[in-house]
């Protein structure tokens, strides 16, 4: 104001009102925006959600169908659970990543395709990074180290002490499956001498071994225990950094003798890049109430999962760290497929 002639300085005034009308157009811009979002939020999902898996029948497939019941029934929507196996998991991401960005198709999928695939495969159809947000790291899991009975290993040590005697072998359900990898990663820290048998599927990769036409294998614990409990198997040791849930009286790798040892792996929820926070934000809060519920905690322990709902930023870096650890093993040990 002009103090001296008691009315209002021309310029002054324009920059006042020009400034008002800037800020007015702001607030009622970032008015508009947070309705719209809330809209969003409270109309998503407005349509059935599909969900695209990277296996059939499995823990993943059980898994998936327990967590999306329960989220289906607190969005009044349902989620029609769509199996796309094949390539390691490549084929359904691919579908996943060209889908719309509304919520509306999502991905389960093992973290083995976001973190292992990219250096498995020369040539992927997707972009770990580039093209996918994480909803949540869900639920992890780790593998059971078991030896046919022949073998005279009564812990890990006897195991890597055998394999200097002769030649072992072991099974898996394929090159970067988790029973590939997590044997793998086990020969590198201990020295264990053992060639790799892959098998198509997880059940023939275990009868091999029950059979005795393999030496050893890695895989989770609820397929293995109930031959481990009737003495077709022996289970040495465990590879997450804590106890199996539903095998604790077998010791950790890291308990028996190699402490920097630890193996995880996870089931993952995805949606594509573009996807807006707001239904990021919903489809997390639904899918960790659902894993931390008491009747489906119950049946993960059974499972032998780890309920973990991580939130999408913790997500994304735990992803990040497997991927360098995986592409760092496979590199090392040139276990590319092609």
């Amino acid at each position: 104001m002009n103090q001296r002639h008691g009315r209002s300085d021309p310029a002054h005034t324009h920059y006042i009102d020009k400034l008002f009308r800037k800020v007015a157009t702001c607030l009622v811009g970032l008015i508009l925006v947070a309705a719209q979002a809330t809209v969003l939020a409270q109309d998503y999902p407005s349509k059935p959600v599909r969900v695209i898996l990277t296996m059939q029948a499995g823990p993943l497939d059980t898994f998936v169908r327990l967590v999306t019941e329960k989220m289906a029934l607190r969005l009044k929507q349902p989620f029609v659970v769509e199996s796309r196996p094949g390539a390691g998991g490549n084929i359904a991401a691919s579908a996943v990543a060209r889908a719309d960005s509304n919520g509306l198709t999502v991905l389960f999928t093992n973290d083995t395709t976001l973190t292992v695939n990219p250096s498995l495969f020369s040539q992927l159809n997707f972009d770990p990074e580039r093209d996918f947000i994480p909803v949540s790291v869900l639920a992890t899991f780790s593998q059971l180290l078991v030896v046919n009975p022949k073998i005279p290993a009564q812990s890990l040590g006897d195991l890597v002490a055998a394999s200097r005697e002769r030649q072992l072998t072991f099974s898996s359900s394929g090159n970067g499956t988790p029973s590939h990898l997590a044997f793998a990663y086990l020969q590198s820290i201990t020295g264990i001498k053992a060639m790799q048998i892959p098998y198509k599927t997880n059940p023939e990769a275990s009868m091999a071994i029950i059979s005795g036409d393999v030496d050893a294998a890695m895989a989770i614990a609820m397929g293995l225990m109930p031959h481990v409990r009737a003495g077709r198997l022996r289970s040495l040791a465990y590879s997450g950094r804590k106890r199996s849930l539903i095998a604790p009286e077998f010791p950790t790798v890291a308990e028996s003798g190699y402490p920097s040892f630890e193996v995880e792996f996870a089931f993952v929820l995805l949606v594509p890049a573009g996807t807006p926070e707001k239904i990021v934000t919903t489809l997390y809060l639904e899918a960790s109430r659902a894993v931390a519920s008491p009747d489906i905690a119950e049946k993960l322990k059974a499972l032998d999962l780890t309920p973990t709902a991580l939130p999408p930023a913790e997500s994304t870096v735990w992803l990040r760290a497997a991927r360098q650890k995986w592409g760092t093993l496979i590199r090392e040990n040139k276990l590319h497929n092609d």
